[in-house]
């Protein structure tokens, strides 16, 4: 069983930076590939990081690339998003997400999501 557990949302200043945890509470962590989604209000929820189950190879949608860097801690059961040179346009709520395949996958791809942590940036 996943159970996933997102912290480290807040409000930060644009430009700033936050780093996102979040943690499987089961015992199943290193079988799944590992993903941030974002959700901003209005809008639908969008991909935002990917990393593999061993954590070689990861992907990044182009509005965060070169900003944003995902990483996970197997041992620790835990999968980090850092997010720096953050813009207005990054206020969402994020949520991460365990599933079976890599790349920029869709919402309906991911079998498990936590609850989400909301990231506000301001001017």
């Amino acid at each position: 069983q996943v159970q996933l557990i997102e912290s480290g949302g807040g409000l930060v200043q644009a430009g700033g930076s936050l780093r996102l945890s979040c943690v499987d509470a089961g015992r199943t962590f290193s079988r799944y590939v590992m993903d941030w989604f974002r959700q901003a209000p209005g809008k639908e929820r969008e991909f935002v990081a990917a990393i593999s189950r061993s954590g070689s190879v990861r992907d990044y949608s182009e509005s965060v690339k070169g900003r944003f860097t995902i990483s996970r801690d197997n041992a620790k059961n835990t999968v980090y998003l850092q997010m720096n040179s953050l813009k207005l346009e990054d206020t969402a709520v994020y949520y991460c997400a365990a599933g079976s395949k890599f790349g920029i996958v869709r919402v309906q791809d991911m079998d498990y999501w936590g609850k989400g942590t909301l990231v506000t940036v301001s001017s």
